[in-house]
């Protein structure tokens, strides 16, 4: 049987965010697996040929980049403390290539993510990162609509 020592939990720091984190501490039980928390902090170079200073945006990024910092290390507080050496990584990019590329940097063997479920209009104006994901991993990907999810599975049920 396979085993699952690096699992991958990209978190968007949203209140769904917390509905996927019992899935992803049961797997890592299971598995006596380490949980990589990874945020991609959008980046906004096609901002640059506007008359948006570069300076701005870049100001901006960077404000970003460290307010994402500080709250996914509370998200660790709060949803992984005890987990043993759960790791906490910002980067700024594109979120699916991004989520793509750290699997392979980090030897990732499992990736857990919620869906945001978005129909119509919104997925053709957003995009659907679960569904480029999908496509294109090269480790297993349990995806997990967090407006569906049964609330069967519980933190006492991990312990």
């Amino acid at each position: 049987m396979k085993t699952f020592k690096q699992i991958l939990f990209p978190v968007d720091l949203s209140e769904t965010s917390p509905k996927i984190v019992p899935y992803v501490k049961l797997m890592s039980k299971k598995f006596d697996a380490r949980v990589h928390l990874l945020f991609v902090a959008r980046i906004f170079q096609h901002f640059t040929g506007t008359y948006v200073p570069h300076v701005s945006i870049n100001q901006f990024e960077a404000e970003l980049i460290q307010g994402a910092e500080k709250r996914l290390h509370e998200f660790k507080e709060e949803f992984f403390d005890g987990f043993k050496n759960t790791v906490v990584k910002v980067i700024p990019g594109d979120i699916s290539e991004e989520i793509l590329s750290y699997c392979d940097t980090e030897n990732i063997d499992m990736l857990i993510m919620g869906t945001h479920g978005r129909k119509g209009m919104d997925k053709i104006l957003f995009g659907s990162v679960a569904d480029r994901i999908t496509k294109m991993a090269t480790v297993p990907v349990f995806l997990i609509n967090p407006f569906k999810v049964s609330p069967l599975l519980q933190d006492e049920d991990i312990a």
